[in-house]
């Protein structure tokens, strides 16, 4: 078959799940199932997996790993969306998100500052400590208990936490490109770092302008808010930089997102005026019984945020903590690793315990919040499975590489310009940044070899757009809505962050085009 057919035949079960979720609006477990009997089709018809070779029955034992891994890898997602569920829905139960919502009102009843605290800072915060849809799966329910759409939320949390995400969980993202290049930590960091510093307040603005159009709409006068925009944008982005071109991948998102917010909320308190009005959670039937103490309201996120910080920045416990670990090995192609103590979905539970205790829940609001909870992961789990199945046989199939390889042949010396959507691609794919820069530095390293481009440059062209896919990957949308209570309409969220998605990579790979070129 010639290259370009291959190509298009290999990328054809993406082309059916974003056809399936964009513009028929379905929803992702359709859409997966679809992507997954065709991309099943095509292994066996055709691509089969060129490292198993020497097996009896290759496409039997590359179709066995591959949903192994598949199955495996959702059961530790679906611990995270479990836990993030589980936390939610006590703050509903003890009506401790009406305080929370009260305290932020003090602050500003403006939904667009409300967004910047919570879909800017507080995923970026949570992005840098935690990672691994930890982002989605609080701050998407936080959002919707101060009066956001469960639609809006999701997206504009998507959307929010993406600029930080090339340095999420204390720089996990990186730890690849370190391990398969010569270069030093701050190198690539401040690399990758240049490409979200100057266009990275393009994602908070269409946060705003996505929560600035909905406020409209239902009648609501809104003033300009470009001070309080340009001080959330240069608040994160400048310590951001700062930091990853100085000190290196581990705190960039963290200590940007904390230094930022803090700027912000003194600014608030200092120069905002608010009415004390605030949106009506539409889940509390009593607002007067909702006087708990901020500090114990908060108390489950204080105990996630505590716990993140004690297990990601003291080395010995984060030692301790990775110590424990469950693998498996099949087939000398197909792995899985999971680490109980270390992992987001354990932080998440225990703050769910200990913060309910904090706030003195008793046995029924914690029964109660844990049965929501699990009759809530049900519909997802099927879209989960799909969706890291269909990954997990394209990246064995080698159908990825295929890609990878026509999208250089086609770029030529315009490249760089299109280097970052190899990286939205990984993610998308595999669900994950790390993912990406795993599957993908090594080529962008011999396209840059090969073209006679900085490597370096492309390195940081490869991270900047792994973080960009995770706003249009598949299994962030579905654990995203599933926290939210709206999982099957994944396909309006699609809709929604795609645009996002594509104005992020166009900007980036003009960036990129020239820097390198």
């Amino acid at each position: 078959m010639v290259w370009w057919l291959e190509a298009l035949t290999a990328a054809a079960p993406i082309a059916v799940i974003l056809v399936a979720m964009v513009f028929f609006r379905r929803s992702a477990a359709f859409a997966g199932i679809l992507g997954l009997v065709l991309t099943v089709l095509l292994t066996v018809v055709y691509f089969g997996f060129p490292e198993l070779t020497a097996l009896e029955r290759p496409v039997i034992a590359g179709l066995t790993g591959s949903f192994s891994e598949a199955g495996f890898t959702a059961i530790t997602i679906l611990w995270i969306i479990f836990g993030a569920l589980c936390l939610h829905q006590l703050q509903m139960q003890t009506r401790a998100i009406n305080s929370l919502r009260s305290s932020l009102g003090a602050l500003s009843d403006d939904p667009r500052l409300i967004a910047v605290l919570i879909a800017w800072f507080f995923a970026l915060f949570l992005e840098g400590a935690a990672g691994f849809g930890t982002p989605i799966a609080l701050a998407a329910p936080f959002l919707v208990g101060f009066g956001f759409s469960p639609l809006q939320a999701v997206t504009i949390a998507l959307i929010g936490h993406s600029v930080g995400v090339s340095f999420g969980a204390v720089g996990t993202p990186i730890i690849p490109q370190l391990a398969i290049t010569d270069w030093t930590p701050v190198q690539i960091s401040g690399a990758t770092a240049d490409f979200h510093a100057p266009i990275g307040a393009v994602m908070l603005a269409i946060v705003l302008f996505l929560v600035t159009r909905k406020a409209r709409e239902e009648g609501a006068d809104m003033e300009p808010i470009a001070g309080w925009f340009i001080l959330a944008a240069a608040g994160f982005l400048i310590p951001m930089w700062l930091i990853a071109r100085n000190v290196g991948p581990e705190l960039p998102t963290m200590g940007g997102a904390v230094i930022g917010a803090a700027l912000f909320v003194v600014a608030l308190r200092l120069f905002h005026k608010t009415n004390g009005s605030v949106a009506v959670d539409e889940h509390s039937d009593d607002q007067d019984e909702a006087k708990m103490p901020l500090w114990r309201a908060a108390s489950p996120y204080l105990v996630v945020i505590a716990l993140i910080l004690v297990t990601r920045l003291i080395g010995p416990v984060q030692s301790a903590l990775m110590a424990v670990e469950l693998s498996w090995e099949l087939f000398g192609q197909f792995q899985g690793t999971f680490q109980p103590l270390y992992h987001p979905g354990t932080i998440l539970v225990t703050g769910f315990l200990v913060g309910g205790l904090l706030q003195h829940a008793d046995r029924s609001d914690f029964k109660e919040a844990t049965l929501k909870a699990l009759k809530m992961l049900v519909p997802v789990t099927i879209a989960l499975v799909a969706m890291l199945a269909i990954s997990r046989v394209m990246v064995h199939a080698q159908m990825i590489d295929i890609l990878a390889d026509a999208a250089a042949m086609l770029a030529g010396g315009s490249w760089p310009a299109f280097a970052p959507v190899v990286g939205a691609l990984g993610t998308f794919v595999t669900g994950s940044a790390t993912a990406s820069n795993i599957l993908f530095t090594d080529f962008q390293i011999a396209t840059a070899d090969r073209l006679d481009f900085d490597e370096l440059r492309l390195i940081g062209a490869q991270g900047f757009g792994a973080a960009v896919g995770n706003i249009v990957c598949p299994h962030n949308i579905i654990a995203g809505c599933a926290t939210v209570g709206i999982a099957g309409r994944e396909g309006e969220v699609l809709q929604r962050t795609l645009g996002a998605c594509a104005i992020y990579l166009i900007l980036g790979g003009a960036l990129a085009w020239l820097i390198v070129s």
